[in-house]
């Protein structure tokens, strides 16, 4: 794979890009976003992924989330994909709905039509990108952890469990815990997945760490004033099974704090500190 380099610009003493690349995983060009901080010029650095939510490209965490500061000091490189595949001929929600689509992978692997050809973020962000960038970028590919917000989250927590000692630390900021039960996950795994409920599990954190998944441990920010907290996020269903398992689960409830990434910068520090300790 050969990465084009569509911008790249320095920034607190590292360097961010934003490349382009041709993905087998999706059968369309993809972008991401990269982070590179000082460190990395002298030898690979440990990577954190950050996966978008609905209606986001790799664009919103770079330059919303003010994270690059704090990957600086820290040595961390940061990732941010997209959130789908884009493209002539890639299929989107025929009613042109922000929650299914483009821009809505839900980090699944479709197995219905039209989606399964393109809709494949789980295997493209789990498996082909880190593959890819180990060999043309500065990062020490055995020194992960991933985090992400409200759809990211739930791609953040649900690639964590299902693939136990890839990422040593794992984190979100108001994710969907359980799409299994609510509107926007019954949608989207419903449409890429098909009405079989029992093959959604795999995708919904809540119901892997019933089946048996673990991780170390689990960091959640989540904001009270959020206005999708009853009906879409429903973070205490974590919480219940975080509980029932004896799966650690820092979960931190902020009042006043809603959905935005105002939410997200505020707190993006002490989730890359809680990385950065995991990662060594």
């Amino acid at each position: 794979m050969s990465l084009e380099i569509v911008s790249q610009a320095r920034c607190f003493g590292g360097t961010q890009y934003v490349y382009r690349h041709q993905s087998e995983a999706t059968g369309t060009a993809m972008r991401f976003a990269a982070f590179v901080p000082p460190a990395a010029e002298t030898e690979p650095a440990p990577v954190v992924w950050f996966l978008s939510g609905l209606t986001c490209t790799e664009e919103n965490f770079t330059v919303k989330a003010g994270a690059q500061r704090v990957a600086a000091q820290l040595g961390l490189v940061l990732i941010a994909p997209d959130t789908s595949p884009r493209g002539e001929g890639v299929p989107d929600d025929p009613d042109g709905a922000y929650d299914f689509g483009l821009g809505a992978g839900f980090y699944v692997d479709a197995t219905q039509e039209p989606w399964r050809a393109h809709y494949r973020m789980a295997s493209y962000v789990g498996e082909e990108l880190p593959a890819a960038i180990a060999g043309l970028l500065p990062v020490d590919v055995s020194r992960q952890g991933i985090t992400g917000h409200s759809m990211g989250g739930h791609g953040a927590l649900t690639l964590a469990l299902k693939n136990p000692g890839r990422y040593r630390s794992v984190s979100a900021f108001a994710p969907i815990v359980s799409p299994l039960d609510c509107p926007w996950g019954e949608k989207a795994l419903g449409g890429y997945l098909g009405p079989d409920r029992a093959a959604w599990r795999a995708y919904d954190s809540c119901a892997l760490i019933e089946d048996g998944a673990r991780v170390p441990d689990i960091l959640v920010d989540q904001g009270l004033a959020d206005g999708f907290l009853d009906t879409q996020l429903k973070p205490h269903l974590l919480e219940e099974a975080c509980r029932r398992a004896g799966q650690p689960l820092t979960l931190r409830r902020h009042e006043g704090y809603d959905h935005s990434y105002f939410f997200i910068a505020t707190f993006i520090e002490d989730h890359l500190r809680w990385h950065a300790e995991r990662l060594g």
